[in-house]
């Protein structure tokens, strides 16, 4: 492989921004999880000389070893971890300490076997794999309680903990208990209130499914009402808010002042709504794994990060990322290529993380992720991967402080809507996640492009801070959602909206409008007919994107302009009488309507034509991809500009700005 070119970093002075209520960083934070406990033997001080000739300075504990802590029931035992924890506070590393409970230990599930999930259609879970409990189970909430109360007592003063990290990637597990049930009858209780309004809203006199009350609900299984299925969802969803809102309460009960609580989410995870999970959380934490070698592009790593600073607005840290290689078997073992590690550690930082970490520090020697490995191999000795690690954390020693606490602000949001994501699994337009499909071709989209992007939540719709709002098929809305979106166009706002949006109201229930319903004088058309296609050109290329990728395909609203100006129709003897993609003027403001799906390449020229025509532009969209460009401002208040190479070539760019200073050699630009 070329070599590749050194992401680097450019400052300017700037205004500052505002202090924000975080938990302090003064640098980067740069380590790897580490589990001694599962060591062929006792290396502890080698391992900490290696961490500490590395450059590590933070190390991740205890999420795994519910069953170390307490062997026996009501046994507990703090010496093995309290090893650990003195050896890396003497040599100077920080600590973020999980709670044990995402893996119960074998005596309690042969005392109370009822807390393992019965999933779907009467299957259940086994004992031997991790995340195999009914996170409500009575019986599972006091014993998750009394290690958690018995940890914090013992730990909670320790001058090396600087955080805590609650449970692990979070989600039901797929779980359908009685009790996990009866739960769900409770949350349609306090939603409904009573079946009466259940059998208007969802429909049930369909198929003779009216109910008389409450003890008439029936389970999940079998059940086909799209309402009933979103509403599953989203009670899953606050289960596990709930759940780790009650952790964090009595982390909190413990805890100092300078100590944080997170919790390590899964990247875009359809059962873990980050909104409601971060309640009681300090800043969210995340566990990204993506492609290394030719498959390295940046996007995964992009949308991952830029979700999760988004749902604060602010900075969050790296709890888990690829070191070597990945899987849960020997199958497609792919370790990155030279340089990589390097350019990801600075990719998450340029998108506002304010620690990385590995999962984990060694590779395992049996178990189910023995091929899932660390910054060691198996053979536990310092390696091309040690050294690379070794090399960006002394780095980061140097220039972390310039870049920690990176403030972003961007003026283009994409807006995500959990509720449609799931609404369109159950009544899909196409194979696979659709939903997801649009909503990472927007993105990827902009990424390539250089331009910054935040995410907007369905469930905190803040419109009116960004300048051009873009809308994957938004199925599933309240009205007050739509309602702010037309406002939002009528007082100067810019929008690219996807087909099926306004369809649905909440509940999964048809709206009984001509579409687009509410949205009809911000859309300026409407429609009543749509149709499945297969793939279609669009008549006259008009996005100049070339015969392969001047296609359409999946799905076709039969629009009806009113207002609205066509930008494109099908190429096609029936579907040529009708737009593919319109505009519409709308008060002060601007919506484009795509009402079909459109290849990747039509996507990005209708964004991007949209942001040049909006005076959006900056110079770094003059940088093409693979080069990667991000930005923001460090406590300095001065701007931060990283380069970031995807490639496997050397590149030259051109630097487009009047002045500054290439921190890692400190030359003048």
């Amino acid at each position: 492989m070329k070599k590749i070119i050194l992401p680097f970093l450019i400052l300017l002075v700037t205004v500052s921004l505002a202090a924000q209520n975080q938990p302090e960083f003064k640098n980067i934070l740069y380590g790897v999880a580490y589990y001694h406990e599962y060591m062929p033997y006792d290396r502890l001080d080698k391992d900490i000389q290696l961490m500490k000739d590395a450059g590590i300075t933070v190390v991740r504990l205890g999420e795994s070893t519910w069953s170390l802590f307490e062997p026996e029931e009501g046994k507990f035992e703090f010496a093995w971890m309290d090893r650990i924890i003195d050896g890396m506070q003497k040599a100077g590393i920080k600590v973020i300490l999980g709670t044990p409970t995402y893996s119960i230990p074998a005596w309690l599930y042969h005392k109370h076997p009822e807390i393992l999930v019965d999933y779907l259609n009467d299957t259940h879970a086994h004992y031997g794999i991790r995340q195999n409990m009914d996170i409500v189970s009575p019986a599972f909430r006091f014993y998750a309680e009394r290690i958690i109360r018995k940890m914090m007592e013992h730990y909670a003063k320790n001058p090396a903990i600087i955080g805590y990290q609650v449970d692990n990637e979070t989600t039901t597990y797929g779980a359908a208990n009685r009790d996990f049930f009866l739960g769900f009858v409770d949350y349609m209780k306090q939603h409904y209130i009573n079946t009466d309004t259940l059998n208007k809203r969802w429909g049930l006199q369909y198929w003779g499914m009216t109910l008389n009350g409450w003890d008439e609900f029936p389970t999940r299984d079998g059940a086909t009402n799209p309402g009933y299925k979103l509403e599953w969802e989203r009670y899953g969803q606050q289960v596990v808010a709930d759940y780790l809102s009650w952790q964090a309460s009595i982390i909190r009960e413990y805890r100092r002042p300078d100590q944080f609580i997170t919790h390590d989410f899964m990247p875009l995870h359809a059962g873990q709504n980050y909104v409601l999970c971060n309640r009681l959380l300090d800043f969210p934490a995340l566990n990204v794994y993506h492609n290394v070698q030719d498959g390295l592009k940046g996007e995964d790593l992009g949308i991952a990060d830029d979700y999760t600073r988004s749902v604060n607005r602010n900075n969050f840290i790296i709890t888990e990322t690829n070191a070597q290689t990945i899987g849960w078997d020997s199958k497609w073992q792919t370790p990155p290529y030279d340089g990589q590690i390097r350019l990801c550690v600075y990719s998450h930082l340029s998108s506002g993380a304010n620690m990385v970490e590995y999962w984990h520090w060694h590779s395992i020697h049996y178990g189910q992720e023995t091929y899932w490995k660390g910054v060691l191999g198996h053979d536990l000795q310092p390696n091309r991967i040690y050294r690379e690690v070794s090399r960006t954390a002394h780095e980061l020693q140097k220039i972390g402080p310039e870049l920690v606490n990176l403030k972003i602000r961007n003026q283009v949001g994409i807006l995500y809507s959990m509720d449609s994501r799931h609404a369109l699994k159950f009544m899909p337009y196409k194979d696979g996640d659709g939903y997801m499909d649009i909503v990472k071709q927007c993105y990827t989209a902009l990424f390539r492009n250089n331009v910054g992007t935040d995410f907007i939540f369905t469930e905190k719709p803040i419109l009116s801070d960004y300048k051009l709002v873009i809308i994957p098929p938004l199925y599933i809305a309240t009205d007050s959602l739509l309602q702010a979106i037309s406002d939002y166009v009528k007082n100067g706002g810019h929008v690219i909206m996807f087909f099926k949006s306004g369809f649905c109201n909440q509940y999964s229930t048809v709206r009984w409008q001509m579409m687009p319903g509410i949205l009809k004088e911000a859309c300026g058309f409407t429609y009543q007919e749509f149709s499945s296609i297969a793939s279609l050109p669009l008549k006259d290329d008009p996005f100049g994107v070339g015969k392969e990728n001047n296609t359409v395909s999946s799905w076709s609203e039969f629009i009806l302009p009113g207002t609205a100006t066509a930008l494109a129709y099908y190429d096609h003897p029936f579907f040529g009488k009708y737009p593919a993609i319109t505009a519409n003027s709308y008060g002060k403001g601007k919506l484009i309507y795509v009402g079909t799906a459109p290849s990747d390449a039509i996507t990005a020229k209708l964004i991007m034509d949209e942001i040049k025509s909006m005076g959006l532009e900056t110079p770094d969209q003059l940088t093409p991809y693979p080069i990667v460009v991000h930005m923001g401002r460090n406590d300095a208040g001065k701007t931060v500009r990283y380069y970031l190479n995807y490639s496997g070539e050397e590149k030259k760019v051109k630097y487009p700005y009047a002045k500054g200073t290439e921190i890692l050699s400190k030359t003048s630009l």
